[in-house]
């Protein structure tokens, strides 16, 4: 089969379409012709050689959300069958013309979407169903503060706390990017070239908050946090390391949380696959929880597309398409 190949760790350059091998698959596994493949930060991050795949995966090989049609399935698979439309959430190597994943991680597409916007979704909605909703147990009337709410997972974010009730408010860099998440119903936005949030929050502050930024976001991220709050990590792309008023935490009763999917069990997927059909699939279907493609790219343009990404430039997915 084809495939979207890490060469050697670097810029976007380094990848490349080769010829590889078919993945064989697992009792508990199916294995997908993929039609389109969705683009995430920590793509950015293996290729950079930061971010290695689970052990068993393979390295070499970027993509972790993808959508196709089921060509072959294990002895254990349950409720999937060959033919099958889905979306599939994958530890790895979703730039391939095929990939194998465990069952309990796999979506039935719902009827009328493409697979590109399909492609789009897995990622986003499993990470923000988990970490809103399940760490952060954001709920109806709370307020939310979600940063970079014009890209991929802020999107989503933004659509599913709006879909369940809350008060969103995000932090944006453009006016075009201010305009797009209006247009997806936060109630206000942010332009942190221009305006420091957390000066602007003063004397309103929010019962959650969604970032990926880390560094000095971290303690200006807890000044607007009301008291019981919670803080979430997706990511830490200004730095790991910060300082923390215990003092300050203990007196609001704060909860600082956060995680990553990839390295998951295929239970704990499982477990979460089933909440996601359930409270957030039916969105999908009604057309109210939607992918918002930015650009859709060949797969032999993978290189142009980890560009665009690592510039910041576009709104909401990136997706390539085989």
């Amino acid at each position: 089969m084809k495939a979207v190949v890490i060469k050697e760790y670097g810029g976007p350059e380094v990848l490349v379409v080769e010829e590889v091998l078919k993945p064989t698959i697992k009792e508990d596994e199916v294995l997908i012709q993929v039609k389109a493949a969705g683009i995430n930060r920590p793509h950015i991050i293996q290729r950079q050689g930061k971010y290695p795949a689970p052990v068993g995966v393979v390295q070499n090989i970027p993509g972790l959300e993808v959508s196709g049609v089921v060509v072959e399935k294990g002895n254990n698979v349950q409720n999937i069958e060959i033919g099958d439309r889905v979306i599939a959430l994958v530890s790895g190597g979703g730039y391939a013309e095929y990939v194998n994943a465990h069952f309990g991680s796999v979506i039935p597409m719902p009827i009328g979407l493409s697979y590109e916007d399909g492609a789009a979704l897995p990622e986003t909605i499993y990470t923000v169903w988990h970490n809103l909703f399940q760490r952060g147990n954001l709920k109806a009337g709370q307020s939310v503060l979600i940063h970079g709410g014009a890209g991929g997972i802020g999107a989503t974010a933004i659509q599913m706390s709006k879909l369940y009730g809350a008060k969103v408010i995000t932090t944006v860099s453009t006016k075009e990017k201010e305009d797009f998440v209006l247009s997806l119903g936060v109630d206000l936005v942010i332009n942190y070239r221009t305006t420091s949030f957390d000066e602007f929050l003063q004397g309103y502050q929010v019962d959650v908050v969604l970032d990926f930024v880390g560094g000095e976001y971290f303690n200006r991220n807890i000044n607007v946090l009301k008291e019981d709050g919670h803080l979430i990590y997706i990511n830490a792309m200004k730095g790991a390391k910060v300082e923390l008023n215990l003092l300050k935490m203990m007196q609001k009763r704060l909860t600082i949380t956060g995680s990553t999917l990839r390295n998951r069990s295929s239970d704990f997927k499982m477990e979460l696959t089933d909440q996601i059909v359930k409270k957030v699939l039916p969105f999908i279907e009604e057309g109210n929880l939607k992918a918002n493609i930015y650009k859709e790219f060949a797969f032999n343009d993978a290189s142009k597309a980890h560009e665009l990404m690592e510039s910041g430039d576009f709104l909401g997915k990136l997706v390539l398409v085989f």
